[in-house]
């Protein structure tokens, strides 16, 4: 059974910083592409960052230059480090392996003062 275990959520202050973490299990990770997505409310979920299996990365717009998507195979685990956090990405932070329905269940981040 494939599962997917994102964590590192919570509230933090405009310009400060997050990292989130997502634990797969039942799944070796190492051969697929793993995206990072947010959904806030009544809004459509969308893509905040991509990486390949071989660890080429790709930005939306919108966080490209404070986001970084990694990787680390030999634990399983996709990470994303946010930096300059503003109010708009406020939102539920869902990991997923690309082009599969494995989703993981979403960690909520909040950016206020």
């Amino acid at each position: 059974q494939v599962q997917l275990v994102e964590s590192g959520g919570g509230l933090v202050q405009p310009g400060g910083s997050l990292s989130v973490s997502c634990a797969a299990s039942g799944i070796r990770i190492s051969i697929y592409a793993m995206g990072w997505y947010r959904q806030s409310p009544g809004k459509q979920r969308e893509l905040v960052a991509s990486i390949t299996s071989g660890g080429s990365t790709n930005y939306a717009d919108s966080v490209k230059g404070r986001f970084t998507i990694s990787r680390d195979n030999a634990k399983n685990t996709v990470y994303l480090q946010m930096n300059s956090l503003e109010p708009k990405d406020t939102a539920v932070y869902y990991c997923n392996v690309r082009y599969t329905g494995f989703w993981g269940q979403g960690t909520q981040v909040t950016v206020s003062s």
